[in-house]
C-alpha cells in the first residue's frame, strides 16, 4: 500500500548516501570510509601497485604535468593519504623547491602516520604538512593555494558537493584544481573483463596480501556508484569552477579532470 512519506522521513532519506552498492546515512558514511582505510593502510602502497600493474604511477605522473609544479607553488592535496601525490609534487621540483609547499588532508590518522613515515624516510622536513580533515570541511585559510588536487579520493568523500566547493575556496584567483578518479564506465568490449576482475580478483588480491577482501570488494563498488565524467564535470562547475575539462586515460578506466578559480 501506498504510504505518504513524511517531513521528517524525507529529510532522513535525502541525508543518505552511497557505500559502495549500499544505501547509509550520511552521519555513518565517514565511520564506513574509514574502518576500511585502517584496514589497508599499513599495504596500500603494495596494493596500489598490485591492482593496478603499476599503472597507478602513470596515472599520478600525468596528474603532475597536468600540475606543473614550479618553485614557491602551495599545493593542498585532498585525501591525500600515504602522501603519493605530494612527494611527487617536490620530486619534481628537484633539489630547490624555491620554498614551495604541500598539505597532506586526510581524514585517516591511519593513512596519514604512513605518510608521516615516508616523509622521514625521504628526508623530507621542510615544506610538507599534515592535516587530519575532512575534504568537505577544511580548517584552511581562503585563497592560499596555488594548486589543488584529490587522487582516487573524492568519491569516498561523504558530501562530494562540498568537497568541490571547499577545493574552490581555499584555491586563489587563478588557481587549478585537478582530480584522478576511477571512471564507472570503460570500453564495452573490455567491460566483462574489467567486471570479473573488479569483484573477483581484486577482492582475492585485498585477501592474500592485505587480509582484508570486503575492503577492496567495497572499493570496486564505489566505483561503479561515482558519476560518469560530464556528471562530475557539471558538478565542478556548479562549484564554480571555469574552464573545466577532462582527460580519460587507460580507455576510460581513469579519468583526470582539470579546472580553476576565476
Amino acid at each position: 500500500m501506498f504510504r505518504a512519506m513524511t517531513q521528517p522521513e524525507s529529510r532522513a532519506r535525502a541525508r543518505e548516501t552511497d557505500f559502495g552498492f549500499r544505501r547509509v546515512a550520511e552521519s555513518e558514511h565517514a565511520g564506513l570510509v574509514g574502518r576500511v582505510f585502517d584496514s589497508v593502510a599499513t599495504r596500500y602502497d603494495l596494493m596500489n601497485d598490485l591492482m593496478s600493474g603499476g599503472l597507478h604511477r602513470l596515472w599520478k605522473a600525468a596528474l603532475i604535468d597536468r600540475l606543473r609544479p614550479r618553485p614557491g607553488m602551495r599545493l593542498a592535496d585532498l585525501a591525500g593519504g600515504t602522501g603519493d601525490v605530494a612527494f611527487r609534487f617536490f620530486d619534481r621540483l628537484g633539489e630547490d623547491p624555491g620554498g614551495a609547499e604541500a598539505v597532506i588532508v586526510d581524514r585517516n590518522p591511519s593513512m596519514l602516520a604512513v605518510a608521516q613515515d615516508r616523509a622521514v624516510d625521504r628526508g623530507l622536513l621542510r615544506g610538507l604538512a599534515l592535516v587530519c580533515a575532512d575534504a568537505a570541511a577544511l580548517p584552511l585559510p581562503s585563497g592560499s593555494f596555488d594548486g589543488c588536487t584529490i587522487a582516487f579520493g573524492l568519491r569516498n568523500v561523504t558530501r562530494r558537493r562540498d568537497a568541490l566547493a571547499e577545493a574552490r575556496r581555499i584555491l586563489s584567483p587563478g588557481g587549478h584544481f585537478l582530480c584522478l578518479e576511477f571512471s564507472p564506465g570503460v570500453l564495452p568490449l573490455l567491460r566483462p573483463l574489467y567486471d570479473l576482475y573488479s569483484f573477483r580478483v581484486l577482492p582475492a588480491l585485498g585477501q592474500a596480501v592485505a587480509g582484508d577482501a570486503e575492503s577492496y570488494r567495497y572499493l570496486a563498488e564505489s566505483i561503479r556508484r561515482f558519476p560518469d565524467q560530464e556528471t562530475l564535470a557539471d558538478e565542478m562547475r556548479d562549484a564554480g569552477f571555469g574552464n573545466v575539462t577532462w582527460r580519460n586515460l587507460s580507455p576510460g578506466i581513469v579519468a583526470l579532470h582539470s579546472g580553476w578559480r576565476v
